[in-house]
Order: C-alpha cells, then structure tokens, then sequence
C-alpha cells in the first residue's frame, strides 16, 4: 500500500507598519547645547551656535528729583505737629524724605478748606512752575460737606489736572476715600449721609483713574487706616502714624511705577509732637466746634434727604 503526503507551505505576512514621513534633505536645527535630551556624544559634535543676545537689563529706576503736594488740610500736614510750634510736618515732608527730593525741590500750596476746583484753579498754576516728577493729590472731604456737591464737576476737574501736568512728565498720584462716617463720631443718620457722599466722591474719583491710567491711593483698604491712633484728636485729620502709613501708600505705589525709593518710610513716630489734654481740649473749642458747626448747617439739608429716603424705604 502506498501513501501519498502533500506538503503545504504557508507564509506569514506581518502587519504593514506605519510609515514616517521622509526626512528633510537640509540637516535639522541644531539644539540647545544645554538640552539635557540629548546625548552627551552628540552635543560635542554638533556645529558650534552663534553667541545668544544678551538679555536686556531691567530699566533703570527713576530718580524723583522735584515733588508737589497738592489738596486740602491733610495734604498740609494737620494732626501731625513740629515741636515748639513749628507748624505741621504730615505727608508731604516724609514722602520727599523717602524719594531723596531735597528741601529746594519740594512744593506745597495746599491749604485747609480746600476744594477740588481750589487745586485746580490755584494751586496747579503754582505747581506746573515747578515742574515736578510726583505729584500727590489729597483732596476732596470738603466738596462732600458742600450743599452744592457735584461730582461730574469733580471728576471733570481731577482730568484736567492730572493731564495737565502729565503733560509735562510728572507723575500723579491721587487719592480715594475711606468711609468717614466710621471713624467721625456722629449719629447714625448723618453717618448713612455722609457714607453715600463719600461714594458719589469715590466713584467719580474711580472713574477719572481708570480713563488716565494712573496710580491711586486707596485709603479704604489701606492697612489700619480704621483704628484709632492712626487719627488726631478731632478724628478729622491723621495723626503723626496716619500721616506715615499715607506716605509708606504713596511711595509704595511709586515704587511700582519705577521711582527709586531709597530712604523706605518708618512707621514709627519720632519728630512729632503728641498734644497734651489741654491742647485737644484748645482744638475742639476753638476750631473743631466751629468747624463743625458751619459744616453741619451746609450738610444738614442733605443728610436730611438722605433720612427721609431711608424712612421711605422702610416704609415700602
């Protein structure tokens, strides 16, 4: 009996492999000789690479060698007093210690019962004469005591002097307001009145910031500006550590705008002088009561419009 075997040859076909794109005829890019991905052998036979740029050196800091101090009674210095009746030291005399501006190059026409259109009408002529590289702006309590507050008025004003004297490279730094009513002691009626007077000031001063660009001071949000050693006796003014902690702000915000600041401000009091018992007592008799008086007349018609819409709203 005979077998008859047939053999079959079976192949294997693998699957296809996907295919690479062909490489570019010019020779790659070479790397970074710092790349740690490639292998040691490689980096030292790679072509040598041209010398990097050198980065460009951050901008020098600007030296503020001219400052003015424009505004009201705390932009002259009130609540922070010179031994033996020397007057009033406050802000303004600390910032320009800080920047380094010299006695001759310091300028302050404030004066107390200024208004925001007093600044712009008096005392921006005397400062553009002086042509100075910061300018501070302190101003505006004494339009939210006036019956004839108007804040597009203020906010048209503020524009006006900040691009005035943007015009000729100062600097400006202004301020916005704390909420007064919680530090002054005053009934609850009058503080709800002052506290929306105060916001129509703010945000007009808001709104003028944000269109020029420019630096504010905010002192509701200003560490401590609510406790009471940073106030002088009539709560109207800062004391001598209010007046510090205002220009440590300042000069703050001057720093991030490239101004050298080499003498940083302390807040610790020296070169003042703290009032005694019998001079508070002095101050309120004799101004803080008279004060009080003509501005309470002025703002009372006011703060009573304010009350009767509060009474309407809880009525509703």
């Amino acid at each position: 009996m005979v077998f008859r075997v047939t053999v079959i040859s079976v192949q294997v076909t693998q699957a296809p492999q996907p295919t690479r794109p062909p490489e570019p005829a010019t020779s790659p890019e070479p790397r970074d000789p710092a790349s740690p991905r490639e292998p040691a052998a490689s980096r030292e036979s790679a072509a040598p690479q041209a010398p990097a740029a050198p980065r460009e050196s951050a901008a020098p800091l600007k030296r503020a060698r001219r400052l003015a101090v424009l505004g009201d009674s705390t932009a002259v210095g009130l609540g922070d007093p010179l031994p033996h009746r020397g007057g009033w030291r406050g802000v303004g005399p600390l910032v320009a210690a800080a920047l380094g501006v010299g006695e001759d190059g310091y300028l302050n026409p404030s004066f107390t019962g200024a208004r925001m259109n007093c600044v712009l009408s008096e005392q921006l002529p005397l400062v553009l004469a002086h042509r100075p590289d910061v300018a501070l702006i302190v101003v505006g309590m004494n339009d939210t005591l006036r019956p004839d507050f108007d804040a597009e008025r203020i906010s048209a004003d503020l524009t006006e002097i900040i691009r005035t004297l943007a015009a000729v490279g100062t600097t400006v730094v202004p301020v916005r307001f704390h909420d007064h009513g919680k530090v002054f002691r005053l009934p609850q009626s009058l503080k709800r009145a002052l506290s929306a007077r105060v916001a129509e000031l703010n945000a007009a001063i808001d709104a003028v910031v944000a269109a020029e660009g420019v630096p504010c001071l905010d002192l509701d949000t200003m560490p401590g500006a609510y406790d009471l050693t940073a106030w002088s006796v009539d709560r109207l003014h800062p004391s001598e550590l209010g007046h510090r902690m205002l220009a440590l702000g300042f000069t703050a915000l001057l720093a991030d705008a490239g101004f050298a600041v080499p003498e940083p401000v302390s807040l610790t009091c020296s070169g003042g002088v703290e009032p005694s018992a019998a001079g508070h007592f002095g101050w309120l008799v004799l101004k803080g009561v008279p004060w009080l008086w003509r501005r309470g007349r002025e703002f009372l018609p006011y703060a009573a419009v304010i009350m009767w819409r509060s009474l309407r709203g809880h009525g509703d």
